[in-house]
């Protein structure tokens, strides 16, 4: 029974991920007016190998380091975002050859479904936020692998976190410092794609034992170490993916558009305020962790080994009984 409900759940998560992507190749294509763009759905069609694989050779139907999944989804709309994008900046250029150029686009769009009635910047727009919503939705309706509930509810939590800066990101293309300039574009699409890498790596973002007992049994035998340390838990391995792959360059890139752009408003200062936050804390954090790794007889030097250890579930450590 269980078997079944993952299937099903692989099933539904993948059809929500392919009915965004398909929406949003479909995008590019009347925007363009290549059909050649719909190659970019190979992605989404690649699903359905993937779910076979998935299914035959995992026994929770998920992988549990890294989601094909959400890198074949990933594969499609990004590229496709990029072309949205670039379309928006040509439009925004100065009137030159670029403009009949846009105007030959809508002509060709179809007016079904009341959807000509949005303009394209609504349109890109309304297609980036809810692709975060999909990986949200996408990631909660999967099956969770070797995760906990807890650890899928602390993910899922980290996900709305991190979609919010990443939105913030495009915020920053419709500044009149910004919406003619090519290259500050590209480098924040650089970092979005940059970004959006942490999506696939689905279990670095969850805390697992720090500390593992080597000798499981009762009385530990003289002259070996009753406790093994990894250079490097998941738990740092995760504010390493984090630091490296958003709240770091989202700060560079940030201060950049302060200092040289000029582009200064509410939502600029408070993003780049709270990733410099972040940043301090993830460093501090990774500095704790590595140190209680470095020196774990500190926590349980009082501790008798033989009726009790510490358990790290989930970042929270639940001591067992210590002896005075």
């Amino acid at each position: 029974m269980c078997r079944v409900l993952n299937i099903l759940l692989a099933l539904l998560s993948r059809f929500l991920f392919a009915v965004h992507g398909i929406l949003t190749v479909w995008r590019v294509v009347e925007v363009t007016g290549e059909p050649s763009y719909w190659l970019l759905l190979t992605g989404v069609a690649l699903l359905g190998v993937e779910m076979a694989i998935t299914i035959k050779y995992t026994r929770n139907a998920e992988w549990k380091w890294f989601s094909p999944m959400v890198f074949l989804y990933l594969s499609t709309v990004i590229p496709s975002v990029w072309f949205l994008e670039l379309n928006l900046l040509q439009s925004n250029l100065p009137i030159n050859s670029s403009a009949n150029y846009d105007q030959r686009f809508f002509s060709q769009i179809p007016l079904t479904m009341g959807l000509a009635e949005l303009d394209p910047e609504n349109w890109v727009e309304a297609l980036e936020q809810t692709m975060l919503i999909v990986l949200v939705l996408g990631r909660w309706l999967m099956p969770k692998g070797d995760m906990s509930r807890d650890q899928l509810s602390q993910l899922l939590m980290v996900y709305v976190g991190l979609g919010a800066d990443i939105l913030d990101i495009f915020d920053t293309f419709k500044e009149p410092q910004v919406k003619t300039k090519q290259a500050v574009i590209i480098v924040g699409l650089s970092l979005f794609s940059w970004a959006l890498m942490q999506f696939p790596l689905v279990l670095t973002q969850t805390s697992h034992p720090k500390i593992q007992v080597e000798d499981q049994s009762e009385t530990a035998q003289p002259g070996r170490a009753g406790w093994t340390i990894p250079c490097c838990s998941s738990e740092v391995w995760s504010l390493l993916l984090t630091v490296g792959l958003q709240d770091g360059p989202f700060l560079i890139y940030r201060l950049y558009l302060m200092i040289r752009e000029n582009v200064l408003n509410q939502l600029m200062i408070f993003f780049t305020c709270k990733n410099i936050l972040i940043v301090l804390l993830e460093v501090y954090r990774i500095c704790v962790v590595h140190f209680e790794q470095s020196n774990p007889g500190g926590r349980t030097e009082s501790c008798d080994l033989s009726h009790g250890h510490s358990e790290w579930t989930d970042g929270e450590a639940i001591e067992s009984s210590c002896q005075e």
